[in-house]
This record gives C-alpha cells, sequence and structure tokens, in this order.
C-alpha cells in the first residue's frame, strides 16, 4: 500500500529517480530550459525550486550559512559547474522573486509513444514573455495625498513647449 506516499516515482528504483532528477536539474540550470514529458518536468520542478531559493538565500546570509546552502545543493547536483552557475547567474537573476522560478508549457503528444511532452524553463531568462512587460519598481507610497504646487506644474509645461517646438520642425 502507498498510503500518505504523494511524489511521483516515476516507475524508477530511488538511485535511479535521485541521480536522473539531479542530471536534469544541472541541465535545466545549464541551458535554461529543457524538453521532457510533463511527469518528469513536474518531479523536476519538485525538486529544483528548493535548491533555487537555498541559492538565492546565500546573498542574504553570513558566509558560514552561505557555505551550508551550497553543501546542501552539492549534495544534490553533484555538479559543481551547475552549482557556480546556479548560485552566481540564477541566484543574481531571481533574486527578487518570491517563489515559482520555473514555468512547464506544454508541447502535445511525442510520435513514438504519445507521451505527454512539456518544455520547462527557468522564468527569468525568457526575453520572449519579459519582453513586454517593464521591470516594476516596488516604490512604498504615502497615503496622504500631496498638494499641488506650482512648482510641479512648470517642468510638464516645459517639456511641452519643447516638444511642440520639435514637432513644428
Amino acid at each position: 500500500m502507498r498510503h500518505g506516499k504523494k511524489f511521483n516515482h516515476l516507475g524508477r528504483t530511488a538511485a535511479h529517480r535521485k541521480a536522473m532528477l539531479a542530471n536534469m536539474a544541472c541541465s535545466l540550470i545549464e541551458h535554461k530550459r529543457i524538453n521532457t514529458t510533463v511527469a518528469k518536468a513536474k518531479a523536476l520542478k519538485q525538486f529544483v525550486e528548493p535548491l533555487i531559493t537555498k541559492a538565492k538565500a546565500e546573498n542574504n546570509q553570513t558566509t558560514e550559512a552561505g557555505m551550508h546552502n551550497r553543501r546542501i545543493v552539492f549534495k544534490n547536483l553533484r555538479n559543481k559547474y551547475a552549482i557556480t552557475e546556479l548560485f552566481s547567474t540564477v541566484a543574481e537573476k531571481v533574486g527578487d522573486r518570491p517563489g515559482g522560478y520555473t514555468r512547464i508549457i506544454k508541447l502535445g503528444n511525442r510520435l513514438g509513444d504519445n507521451a505527454d511532452m512539456a518544455l520547462i524553463e527557468l522564468v527569468d531568462f525568457n526575453e520572449t514573455y519579459n519582453a513586454g512587460k517593464p521591470k516594476k519598481k516596488s516604490t512604498r507610497r504615502s497615503r496622504r495625498g500631496k498638494g499641488k504646487s506650482a512648482g510641479a506644474v512648470a517642468p510638464v509645461a516645459e517639456i511641452a513647449e519643447t516638444l511642440a517646438d520639435d514637432s513644428e520642425e
């Protein structure tokens, strides 16, 4: 009986599954997107997102805590080049994101065995989706309304005049 066993075993032994997920995570970190089956993509998402969170948290901690996070991630990935990439490039790019570092896009069925295929990618490295969205600055605004001052209106009028002059030429 499999009561309370919620993750997908993917039809593999524990050692094979762990090695496969580690290799897929290293490929995802290196190439920023990979094609795989939907089941493997969902399992990979659960495997790699906590590792990215640990990499992101290293920048905000002391050297001992950061080294501990590197050792935990190395225990799971076992690839020093992937860890270097993860803790430098990927952690820097996802630094302000509170979670959800990967995206799964379903592609259809594979021709050979009709398996559901998917593309799993790191969200912040996709320029196609992020091109139309400007980077938002999170600014804290006061609830009090600011009174309109004459000084604030003058620069706008000057800009309007220069634009009108440019369009006449």
